[in-house]
């Protein structure tokens, strides 16, 4: 199983960016989705989950109305789409798939590597 998270980036506060995640080797329409981030000495936070139908979860609500997930399960890919993005915005965002629905990283079952996004002021 692979998972390949792009699109990372220096944008200036204020700004998007789209981040996608391609999966392979796993039945990407049975899983559940997830965008995580993790700033310098903090811990992994959950951003968002898609379930296999394309309902979502939040689990934080400084990113509900400016983050976006969604998912193509015909190209097996997951999308993070982060409009006005901010300074403390700023970290490593990996994607995940799990079986169940879940904020916990320890629930997810395979991770991406990872793609650093930083928003300068």
């Amino acid at each position: 199983v692979q998972l390949q998270a792009s699109g990372g980036g220096l944008v200036q506060a204020g700004g998007s960016l789209r981040l996608s995640c391609a999966a392979s080797g796993l039945t990407f329409s049975s899983y559940y989705m997830g965008w995580f981030r993790q700033a310098p000495g903090k811990e992994r936070e959950s951003v968002v989950v898609i379930n296999r139908s394309g309902g979502t979860t939040y689990f934080s609500d400084s990113m509900k109305g400016r983050f976006t997930i969604s998912r193509d399960n015909a190209k097996n890919t997951v999308y993070l789409q982060m409009n006005s993005l901010k300074p403390e915005d700023t970290a490593v965002y990996y994607c995940a798939a799990g079986r169940i629905l879940s904020g916990r990283s320890d629930r997810y079952d395979y991770w991406g590597q990872g793609t650093q996004v930083t928003v300068s002021s």
